[in-house]
């Protein structure tokens, strides 16, 4: 049964932030400057195995190729899961951050690509080491286990079924709970949740569509797949505003549209690459369908030689936050943070794998953002009506203030932490 944890004890775990907090800045600058691609994270997850030791856990490192799982048994009590992400992205870092990251790597497919933490999952290594250790200096004011657990891969959505398939059910601990947040555009110093879904399920795909190539001059001997593209890009956008009612969501993007090489040949076939939002399972499948049904019409109707290819290409799970547990979670934020830093949202069109754990552990999980916009910067953009020109995850230009968005949450991961370990 959960035991009360006063503010006075919560107050007490975090009272050593202070002689923490220039390490965690400098293992988040660290970490910022040394990115690392989706499961190719050595180097941070030996940091974060490293962290993990230093504050007395038992330590398994390997796990879904690089992930990591803590664990820390202090007696008899709930058992807690709380998550980190650790890969960066395929971006070119611009943010004229003097630790901004210069590094390029090679990719899945064999090419060069720049590497940076464009979508703030540094912050979140250095979270989740901040908490594991708090919360293992003062084991007299809480029991339980607690199950740190940093993930690869979660931008190519592999890294979660990645742990899973190498046995994470059967080689640790059920937890009660498993907990997980992101760092978001938002007033830095404020958390945000809510139950039911919270991310949105995704789904990309390629499509490949095929024509005849011919001379830029002769494009009756064609048929021009460039054109086909252009066509099925302009008619999927009607999926959503026509096809989808406006009291459901969904949210379809090309995000890559290649053909050719030069300006007067016209090509052999045309690429898409395509990325669908949704919320509900209904309207996932119907959003599909569409785009099939599109495309294979607009290939019909240039004559193509061939049936386009559509090949998927990675998939999130709609992320849905337990009802009991997220309200246990709001109850001890508000408890703890003052009533203007603790925000209700919405879903978010962004996706993430942390869903998988607890639908594989059959357990509740909660996941909430936790803000990292300056938030001067952010009031006035909100009072102007500009706050879509502030750069968001995965912008060149993202870059979380520094505080007091590490200290907030290191403090909600400790606070949720403790809705379930309670007092000692």
């Amino acid at each position: 049964m959960q035991k009360d944890t006063s503010r006075e004890d919560t107050s007490a775990i975090l009272s050593n932030m202070g002689k923490l907090l220039p390490h965690l800045e400098a293992l988040y600058k660290d970490i910022h400057a040394h990115p690392e691609l989706s499961m190719q994270e050595t180097r941070t997850a030996g940091l974060a195995a490293d962290g993990l030791r230093k504050a007395g856990y038992e330590v398994t490192t390997g796990v879904g190729r690089t992930g990591v799982v803590g664990l820390l048994r202090n007696g008899k009590g709930p058992t807690v899961m709380l998550r980190a992400d650790m890969d960066a992205l395929p971006i070119a870092e611009n943010t004229g951050l003097a630790y901004a990251s210069q590094v390029t790597a090679t990719d899945a497919e064999g090419k060069t690509v720049p590497v940076a933490h464009m979508c703030g999952h540094d912050m979140h290594v250095a979270w989740l080491v901040g908490a594991a250790t708090l919360l293992s200096q003062t084991r007299d004011v809480w029991k339980g286990t607690l199950m740190p657990v940093f993930q690869p891969g979660e931008e190519t959505a592999q890294g979660a079924q990645a742990m899973i398939d190498d046995g994470l059910l059967k080689r640790f601990p059920t937890p009660d709970v498993v907990l997980g947040q992101h760092v978001m555009v938002g007033p830095a110093g404020s958390v945000a949740g809510s139950a039911g879904p919270i991310t949105s399920a995704a789904d990309s795909l390629q499509i490949r569509l095929f024509g005849r190539g011919a001379h830029g001059s002769m494009p009756q001997a064609s048929i021009d797949p460039v054109v086909m593209a252009a066509s099925v890009v302009l008619r999927l956008q009607t999926i959503v505003s026509r096809e989808v009612a406006a009291t459901d969501a969904a949210v379809v993007t090309v995000g890559v549209l290649q053909a050719g090489t030069k300006e007067n040949v016209i090509p052999d076939d045309a690429i898409i690459k395509l990325n669908v939002r949704t919320f509900d399972a209904g309207v996932r499948k119907h959003v599909l369908a569409a785009i099939e049904r599109i495309v294979n019409a607009e290939a019909e109707a240039s004559g193509a030689p061939r049936k386009p290819e559509i090949t998927p290409l990675d998939r999130y799970p709609l992320n849905v936050n337990d009802e009991a547990a997220s309200n246990r979670i709001a109850e001890a934020f508000r408890a703890y943070f003052s009533a203007d830093r603790v925000k209700h949202t919405g879903p978010a069109p962004a996706s993430e794998d942390f869903g998988c754990f607890g639908t594989a552990w059959q357990v509740p999980s909660v996941f909430w953002f936790v803000g990292g916009s300056d938030p001067s910067i952010y009031a006035k953009a909100k009072a102007a009506g500009k706050l879509n020109e502030l750069p968001v995850n995965h912008s060149p230009q993202f870059a979380p203030v520094l505080h007091p968005t590490l200290e907030t949450g290191v403090e909600a991961l400790v606070v949720a932490a403790l809705a379930w370990l309670g007092a000692a």
